[in-house]
């Protein structure tokens, strides 16, 4: 076991995890602390930053998700956010998407011992569920650069659906960086939003994109349309 000891959770985690949310959080906190640090799923350091840093940081990204959709969480490692997600809103279906055995066995503990029947976790890669799988918002924290996490996040979105992207300090810089990638990937807008206002300091800093139609399905729109009508222009219609 570690030598550090789990703090108690600040005041402002009882207004952000409420009824069965607050032991659920309490839960994993404990599960993070104890099987999370000894698998090496978090540093031994992180166990005084818990409450602050990755849960309640982690919850606040609930604030700009909508209701009752199906989430994504790309490259979930120990659940942070997904897990915490799923936690904070049960009308959420979540899928925790992580392509390591270790920690997929870890998320699927979690998930069982916190008994989240609006969890599943799913072993792989994004890219290997491209148009197998549709989501409407795909959550990331510290997977990849934005225009990486773009190629990845974008097939699994539904037209209209949302990356939301953790990115802090740097995610102004992330988002000029990726313009070339937004350009190209067809998507309606990308835009910076803060969330956590009151609860986390400093507030967490997303970068929200949402995804228009990808340029391989409008392409292949436009060639159906066409042959629809050189067939009606056959007929004589």
């Amino acid at each position: 076991m570690t030598d550090q000891q789990l703090p108690e959770p600040p005041e402002v985690a009882h207004e952000v995890f409420t009824g069965e949310a607050w032991s659920r959080a309490e839960a994993f906190a404990e599960l993070l602390a104890g099987p999370g640090v000894v698998r090496g799923l978090l540093g031994p350091r992180e166990i005084p930053r818990i409450w602050d840093r990755h849960l309640l940081n982690c919850a606040v990204v609930a604030e700009a998700i909508p209701a009752d959709v199906r989430l994504v969480d790309i490259g979930s490692g120990a659940g942070l956010p997904g897990l915490v997600l799923a936690i904070v809103r049960p009308d959420i279906s979540v899928t925790l998407l992580e392509p390591l055995l270790r920690r997929t066995v870890f998320l699927e503990e979690c998930v069982e011992t916190l008994k989240l029947e609006n969890v599943e976790v799913l072993r792989g890669r994004a890219e290997e569920f491209a148009g197998r799988r549709e989501f409407d918002v795909a959550s990331a924290r510290a997977v990849a650069p934005l225009d990486r996490l773009l190629t990845w996040a974008l097939p699994l979105l539904r037209e209209g659906g949302e990356l939301l992207a953790m990115k802090g300090e740097r995610a102004a810089e992330e988002l000029a960086a990726a313009d070339t990638q937004l350009r190209s990937s067809g998507v309606r807008t990308a835009e910076l939003v803060s969330v956590g206002h009151g609860k986390v300091e400093p507030p967490a800093t997303l970068v929200r994109v949402v995804a228009g139609r990808a340029p391989m399905k409008a392409s292949q729109a436009s060639r159906r349309t066409d042959r629809a009508s050189r067939s009606k222009r056959a007929r004589g219609q």
